[in-house]
This record gives structure tokens, C-alpha cells and sequence, in this order.
């Protein structure tokens, strides 16, 4: 008898281990899930590249445009702290005390800076380890000032030095395929990145990350920029009997995710947006070879706050002082208005009544709460 109770023992402290070991990471706010890493954190990661990069950008090109050299500089100082900022944006959405948040501005500068040209990945996944294990040891012991900080800043520099590189390459190897992919074959890859593009905008990822992450431009840029002024301009449109003009400018100049509840009900509801980024997508790459050579996450912004447009605009500026381009075209801005909001709207419109016709989309379907 004895002996099968020491048999027992093991098993009962093991799962005693397991208990403690689930409720300090509830104490800590742990929470290691795809929502958490792969929603809010890269959903944040992205808000913080647009406060950083994307206005960066913004700002050089009017400094530029106007001959005003201050806003240059301020341009290039917001853009060289897109490491930073995507960073503390994570830490932010991982809820993490001020202590470790604070020295995630070191980790998001290394991983961002020995990352390259797939820094954004990079300060992803390392931002969000050195965060996690800052969290663990955050005020478990008395000299806290210390620990936090120097465990959170040890662990992301180190990883930074030892994966980040990789994590840069590979994610700029994978961003190379698929513009060379699109280069090769312009129609299908056109299909193919506007309405996947498309649909990651509109779910509650950051198509903008996931861009900014494959470094996507040039014609797969472009490409990317059709498929997400599909979703956005597509439902402000088929849904402006319901929403009215609140609801257009939500959807069309803020997020098409304001309608995930509504597909979650009727799946249907998203035909019109995704038929659309299916045709303009081509459209772009193959008629008019319109490309994004701006800054990357604005190929996955669409017409959010019109910072797609205005990437275009920004590689077109950019093309030309390489001397790659000559001027600006009035066949370039046909291109950018058809392929940005004239088509989505008319295709999508065309799309959703012949969706409401046969009872696919029913009134009240597309109502935002």
C-alpha cells in the first residue's frame, strides 16, 4: 500500500507544478495565445509604425513638396524611432507594467536596427518574449528598479544579436518572392495578393504589419493597396443604406473591420469586397502596373486616413529623385483614383445588389452597432 502511494506522489506534485505554474501566469497576465501575439500585438505593432514610419514619411514628402527642411527633419527623426515605437505599441496591447514598456524602447530599436529590411518581424517576435519575460520577473523582487530592466533589455538585445538577422532575412527572402512572383505573373499574383491582402484587412489582423514585416512593394505593392481600398471602400458603399455617411467615412476612411461582426453572422456579406479585390487587383498590376515604392506598411493600409494613396504619391516622388521616373503622369493619377476608389465602389455596389437580388445580403445585414 505504501508503495502505491509513493507512485502517487510524483503525479500529485506535478500536477500541483502545472497549478502554480497557470496561476502565476494569470498573476503576471500572461496569456500565451494566437489572439494575443498574432491580433493585438501585431495590430499594435502597426499603430506604432504608423506613428512613427508611416508620419515619418508624411513629412518628408511635404518638406520636400513645400522646400520646408524642419518638417525633413522631423520626418527623419519619427522614422529612425519606427524600432521603438512598434515595440512599446506591443508592450502596450501585452498590458505590460511601466518598467518593462519603458525598456521595450531599447529592444524595439535592437531587434528593428540588426533586423534589416524585415526589422518589423523581427521587433515582433522578440518584443514580444523580452516582454513576456519582463512581465515574470517584474516586482518579484526589492530591487525591481534593477531586475526589470535589465533582465527585459538583456533578453532582447541578446536575442536581438542571435535571431533577429535571420528573422529579417527570411521575411525579406519571402517579401522578394512574391514580388518577383507578381513581376512573372502580373494576373494571377495580382488575384492572389489583392484578395488575400484584402481579407487579412478586414479581419482582425494588421495587413499593414504583415506588409511592412514582407517589406511589399513595386507591383505587389500595389497590388496589396487594391485588395484593402476593395474592403474598405467596398463596404462603406454597400453598406450606405444602413450606415448612411457615418458610417461611410468609418468604414471607408477608418477600418472595414468595423464589419467583422456582421460576417461573422453572414459570411455572404463579404462577397461584394472580395469579387471586387479579385478584379482590381489584375487591374492594377496588368493594365496599369500601378506600384507601391513608398514606405511598405502603406501597402496594407489602403484608404485608412488615405495613407495608401499618399504612399504612392510619396514612391512616386521617390522615383523620380532616383531618376527611375521622369514626372507624374495624368495617367498615373487616373490609375491611383480608379484602382483606390472609382472601381471598389462601382464594382462592389454592382456586386452587393446582385448579392441583395437573390437574398444573399438581407436589409439590416451590413448595420454597424
Amino acid at each position: 500500500m505504501t508503495f502505491l502511494i509513493d507512485i502517487g506522489s510524483p503525479i500529485e506534485k506535478g500536477s500541483t507544478n502545472v497549478s502554480k505554474l497557470k496561476d502565476f501566469l494569470k498573476r503576471k497576465d500572461i496569456e500565451i495565445s494566437a489572439r494575443r501575439y498574432g491580433v493585438d500585438a501585431m495590430s499594435a505593432m502597426a499603430q506604432g509604425l504608423f506613428c512613427s514610419l508611416l508620419i515619418g514619411t508624411i513629412l518628408n514628402t511635404l518638406g520636400t513638396q513645400l522646400g520646408l527642411p524642419i518638417l525633413n527633419e522631423i520626418g527623419d527623426f519619427a522614422a529612425r524611432m519606427s524600432g521603438p515605437a512598434m515595440a512599446v505599441a506591443i508592450g502596450f496591447a501585452l498590458k505590460c507594467p511601466p518598467m518593462v514598456l519603458f525598456s521595450l524602447v531599447t529592444v524595439g530599436y535592437s531587434s528593428n536596427y540588426y533586423g534589416g529590411a524585415g526589422g518589423p518581424l523581427a521587433v515582433l517576435i522578440i518584443a514580444i518574449i523580452a516582454a513576456e519575460i519582463g512581465k515574470a520577473v517584474s516586482k518579484e523582487t526589492k530591487i525591481d528598479i534593477l531586475v526589470t530592466p535589465l533582465v527585459t533589455i538583456f533578453i532582447g538585445v541578446l536575442l536581438s544579436s542571435l535571431i533577429a538577422p535571420a528573422i529579417g532575412k527570411a521575411a525579406n527572402e519571402v517579401g522578394k518572392v512574391i514580388m518577383w512572383a507578381t513581376n512573372q505573373q502580373p494576373f494571377i499574383m495580382g488575384i492572389l495578393v489583392s484578395v488575400i491582402v484584402g481579407i487579412v484587412l478586414t479581419l482582425p489582423i494588421s495587413s499593414a504589419a504583415i506588409c511592412a514585416s514582407l517589406g511589399l512593394v513595386g507591383l505587389a505593392g500595389g497590388a496589396a493597396l487594391a485588395g484593402c481600398c476593395a474592403n474598405m471602400v467596398g463596404f462603406a458603399v454597400i453598406s450606405f443604406r444602413e450606415n448612411g455617411w457615418g458610417g461611410l467615412l468609418s468604414q471607408g476612411l477608418g477600418t472595414s473591420m468595423l464589419q467583422m461582426g456582421n460576417i461573422v453572422k453572414n459570411p455572404k456579406i463579404w462577397i461584394p469586397a472580395i469579387v471586387t479585390s479579385a478584379i482590381t487587383g489584375p487591374i492594377s498590376t496588368c493594365l496599369f502596373r500601378l506600384q507601391m515604392n513608398g514606405p511598405a506598411v502603406a501597402s496594407g493600409m489602403g484608404t485608412c486616413g488615405l495613407v495608401g494613396p499618399i504612399g504612392v504619391y510619396t514612391g512616386w516622388i521617390n522615383d523620380i529623385a532616383a531618376g527611375l521616373k521622369t514626372s507624374i503622369t495624368a495617367t498615373d493619377w487616373i490609375a491611383l483614383v480608379l484602382i483606390a476608389f472609382i472601381l471598389p465602389a462601382v464594382i462592389s455596389w454592382v456586386t452587393g445588389l446582385i448579392c441583395r437580388r437573390i437574398g444573399w445580403i438581407k436589409e439590416g445585414d451590413l448595420k454597424l452597432q
